[in-house]
């Protein structure tokens, strides 16, 4: 059994990491997958998917820090509309996750979590979820 689904996200700021896995969490739960796998896929190209730790927030603040001294809002790009650096963010980043479902939860460790991470905000967005695996 498979079913896609469409969660619609919204940032406040031009770069943040939106946690994601609760409401994953729902959807599987809804969804009465016990075994299987979960895609989480971004289809934005100054956006995307990440698995990282979610206990303490400046694990995220750090990744900001550090992808921005790698990745400059101003680094002497060419592309017009001023936004290549969110282009290579969303490219270090992916599009998107998979992750197990076992026992018909997210099969994370300890302290991770997904998040959705903006790189060109603030924007609307959509993420789609396909869940797929067999049921109890």
């Amino acid at each position: 059994m498979s079913k896609l689904h469409t969660l619609e996200v919204k940032s406040t700021g031009r770069e943040q990491f939106i946690d994601l896995t609760t409401e994953i969490g729902i959807l599987i739960n809804k969804s009465n997958i016990s075994e299987g796998f979960c895609q989480i896929y971004a289809p934005h190209t100054t956006a995307g998917i990440t698995i990282n730790e979610g206990h303490d927030p400046s694990v995220v603040n750090d990744i900001l820090m550090q992808l921005n001294k790698l990745v400059p809002h101003s680094g002497g790009y060419t592309h017009q509309e001023g936004n290549s650096d969110a282009h290579i963010k969303a490219f270090l980043a992916g599009a998107g996750k998979t992750v197990l479902v076992t026992g018909g939860k997210l099969l994370l460790g300890t302290w991770q979590r997904i998040f959705f991470c903006e790189f060109d905000g603030p924007r609307r967005r959509k993420v789609f979820i396909k869940i797929t695996g067999d049921l109890p």
